[in-house]
């Protein structure tokens, strides 16, 4: 009786040659053979509604781009701080590992000056829309 069993499960599974799942459902070999089907009505209209929701979105959550002077001044900071501070704490780190505190901190805190001013005259010297990541 389980060898009959076993036979009625196996020709169970031959119609679908075992492609398919546990249910029997068949899986679709090749969708490309389909001619092209018309375009749903429903998804058009999905399509309008989305557009014109985002189009009130975008009007209801406007907001103005930052003016260019202030973003020009928060760059020039970041370079006039930034450049100092991490030269200092590179020299400070290269001190801790060599053992000889002011000296690399000294001259990694100059040396990062000196590049903060160079980067604030390099930006100075470019206009406004010569900036990378400006837009036109």
């Amino acid at each position: 009786m389980a060898g009959s069993q076993a036979a009625m499960f196996l020709a169970h599974l031959a119609p679908n040659q075992g492609r398919g799942d546990a249910q029997g459902r068949s899986m679709v070999t090749d969708e490309t053979e389909d001619a092209k089907l018309p375009p749903d009505a429903r998804l058009d209209s999905l399509e309008q509604r989305l557009g014109r929701a985002q189009q009130i979105e975008a009007k209801r959550t406007h907001k103005a781009g930052p003016d260019p002077t202030t973003r020009i001044a928060q760059q020039l900071f970041g370079h006039l701080v930034g450049a100092p501070v991490g030269g200092g704490l590179i020299g400070w780190g290269l001190d801790t590992l060599f053992g000889t505190f002011p000296i690399f901190f000294l001259l990694m805190l100059f040396l990062g000056f000196g590049v903060g001013v160079r980067n604030v005259m390099r930006i100075s010297k470019t206009g406004p829309g010569d900036r990378p990541g400006t837009r036109p």
